[in-house]
């Protein structure tokens, strides 16, 4: 079974310097209905002004993945890291008993369009840690590279959840494969796909209960995040 979620029907925070749209309840968004999906907890689509950000703040008991689609983001944290993620390198913090950071965009001219997920843990607490790494972008054009997982991502989670990333130009087809009894969750970056006769934009999602294998094709060059999930 696919269930086809639109970007219009998203939360979105807004400010002077912030558009933030979000898949699940989030901030002074709620919705009881959009609580998550299995362990997929939140799914921001960030767009961020230049010289703006989050100021220090707080998260606990969360595996948190930052993906940049557009621009730089700069970190800091409590735990004494620094760094600038661009495309091609994911970020991961596990909160653990709990961390302080901040983010934003340091560049003077070009907007930042920054993907936030946040994956609920197998485990409360823990020593929270902080991981940042580079993936092949060219591998993301040709097939799967596969950001986050228990073993084998680019970067560690602790919880038994995938999340894998594809760049594809128009015309091109990637196929899904789920283990019986796993559950999928596909997120259009940027750019238009057709699945399963079912068109995606930028921002739309589709829910994936019951199947093993599923394909799309891009309609225009496209950037897709796919969960496969407990």
């Amino acid at each position: 079974m696919i269930t086809i979620l639109k970007a219009e029907d998203r939360g979105l925070t807004e400010t002077e310097w912030l558009r933030s749209w979000h898949s699940f309840s989030f901030g002074e968004y709620f919705d009881p209905e959009r609580m998550g999906f299995r362990t997929l907890r939140v799914l921001n689509d960030d767009r961020v002004d230049p010289g703006k950000g989050f100021p220090m703040h707080g998260h606990r008991d969360m595996e948190i993945v930052s993906y940049v689609a557009i621009g730089e983001m700069e970190h800091k944290d409590s735990l004494g890291n620094g760094s600038v993620i661009r495309p091609g390198e994911v970020q991961r913090i596990s909160a653990g008993t709990g961390v302080q950071h901040g983010e934003w965009n340091p560049s003077k001219t070009e907007q930042l369009h920054l993907v936030q997920i946040w994956i609920v843990p197998s485990a409360r607490g823990g020593e929270p840690s902080y991981e940042q790494q580079t993936f092949d972008l060219d591998e993301a054009r040709r097939s799967w590279v596969v950001l986050a997982a228990p073993v084998g991502g680019v970067v560690t989670i602790q919880q038994d959840a995938v999340v894998a990333v594809t760049i594809v130009t128009a015309g091109d087809r990637r196929a899904l494969e789920f283990s019986p009894g796993r559950f999928g969750y596909l997120f259009v970056v940027r750019g238009v796909v057709k699945l399963h006769g079912n068109e995606l934009a930028a921002g739309d999602a589709a829910v994936i209960e019951e199947e093993t294998r599923l394909e799309f094709e891009s309609i225009s060059e496209a950037e897709v995040l796919a969960f496969d999930l407990t």
